[in-house]
């Protein structure tokens, strides 16, 4: 019986194993997604708001779905690019990426200095837990560690091709997934919270409307739809590949929401109906350490940990990769231009672990920023794939321009709200 059973469990884990190697472009956009800017919003959502949030999650992945599969299917029926493309198509369109190329970068090295401090602090709580030598040296910890992660990821870059970013994602990724699902089954919320969540509402509290904005900006990250064409042609992809781009837009949406959607409901679960209130990185943890001790801990922050690396990679590459877009719709992980850019990135993430500020909170209003140019980037591709010169038998559908124009109406909404929230949190 042992000797039946094992080939086929050998089998399917080779399946399995095959299926997650052969994601494509899509984990990149959840390397985006989820960093720990992510993890953040929906553990303190979960801990702050029940599950009430869970109908803005779910909305943004299903538009972060239809823009993934916009901009991929554009690049694939036309071989050209986002930013090349609106300076090409679109009247006003050299200002329009320009505009977006500045907001984007903007918003995305402001995460990125939230995920560097948030993944090291998270590192010496873990050193402090199972080494008390560490506790009393938290400033010159935090900032060494960053110092390493920086270091590392950069020498990573320096490597230069696409096949590789992709596989060092699929590792951080996968880590990250059955990090978050196996919390889950530890700590989950009650079903009847789950279903309340799914119908809109705003939680009238202070610090609610920044949360939401905080919420799209992190899962309907604009970066991650001007990078697809991008990501596509690395990968090799031609007109023939359509299906399999519909298939790993689909699934990049989906994991999306499901790997978010574990973190609320885990954060939910352990520590909403506890009173507990996420305010500094160690409290992240309680949400497993109550249950499953110190290896539940160590589970949540190896995920966290992950979700951080995972987005610490693209957003070093954000930057090169929308100027190289503008110019000539080519992305050369070799040059000069590429190499200079991302040691700035670099330096420009130390700057919340230098300076000693609470990453929860900078986490949280960085997250906000990324939502204004969203807009710009949903009206650009739908102005592009409604362009029969371009896209021949393959226009956009009366279905697809439903769901972009729910998107951008989505997003003007949210970007509003955002600004509402700023003014608040500066007044």
């Amino acid at each position: 019986m042992n000797d039946t059973s094992t080939p086929q469990r050998n089998h399917l884990l080779r399946k399995i194993i095959a299926l997650i190697l052969g994601f494509g472009p899509g984990i990149f956009a959840i390397g985006y997604t989820i960093g720990t800017g992510s993890v953040t919003s929906m553990i303190v959502a979960g801990s702050t708001y029940n599950m009430q949030l869970l109908w803005v999650l779910m909305l943004s992945c299903f538009f972060s779905g239809i823009l993934i599969y916009s901009y991929g299917n554009y690049s694939l029926v036309t071989g050209e690019t986002a930013l090349f493309s609106f300076r090409k198509h679109i009247p006003f369109g050299n200002a329009m990426a320009l505009l977006i190329i500045v907001g984007v970068s903007f918003g995305q090295w402001n995460s990125l200095t939230g995920i560097l401090s948030i993944s090291s602090n998270i590192i010496y709580e873990i050193l402090a837990l199972y080494f008390p030598v560490f506790q009393g040296y938290h400033y010159i910890s935090v900032l060494l560690i960053a110092l390493v992660i920086m270091g590392t990821m950069y020498a990573l870059l320096m490597v230069g091709n696409y096949s590789f970013f992709e596989k060092i994602l699929i590792i951080f990724v996968s880590i990250m997934g059955l990090s978050f699902l196996i919390s889950l089954f530890l700590v989950y919320p009650l079903p009847r919270d789950v279903i309340q969540g799914l119908l809109p509402s705003i939680p009238e509290v202070e610090g609610g409307r920044m949360l939401v904005a905080a919420f799209v900006g992190t899962t309907m990250a604009a970066a991650t739809f001007l990078s697809r064409p991008l990501f596509i042609k690395g990968k090799g992809w031609t007109l023939k590949d359509r299906k399999q781009q519909r298939n790993d837009a689909i699934a990049a949406a989906v994991l999306v929401f499901i790997i978010s959607g574990a973190i609320m409901a885990v954060a939910s679960g352990a520590l909403f109906h506890k009173g507990l209130v996420v305010t500094k990185v160690i409290d992240m943890g309680k949400t497993l350490e109550p249950i499953s001790g110190k290896f539940a801990l160590s589970l949540f922050f190896f995920g966290t940990i992950s979700a951080g690396l995972s987005s610490i990679f693209p957003c070093l590459m954000i930057a090169p990769l929308l100027i190289a877009d503008y110019q000539s719709g080519e992305l050369d992980v070799n040059s000069k231009q590429f190499r200079i850019i991302t040691a700035c990135a670099s330096v420009f993430a130390m700057l919340i672990p230098v300076f000693g500020v609470n990453p929860i909170k900078a986490q949280l209003l960085t997250q906000v920023f990324n939502v204004f140019v969203l807009p710009l980037v949903i009206i650009g591709i739908a102005i592009l794939i409604n362009k029969k010169s371009l896209m021949h038998q393959y226009k956009s559908t009366i279905w697809l321009n439903l769901g972009l124009g729910l998107a951008l109406f989505f997003s003007l909404m949210i970007s509003y709200n955002g600004v509402l929230a700023i003014i608040t949190y500066y007044s």
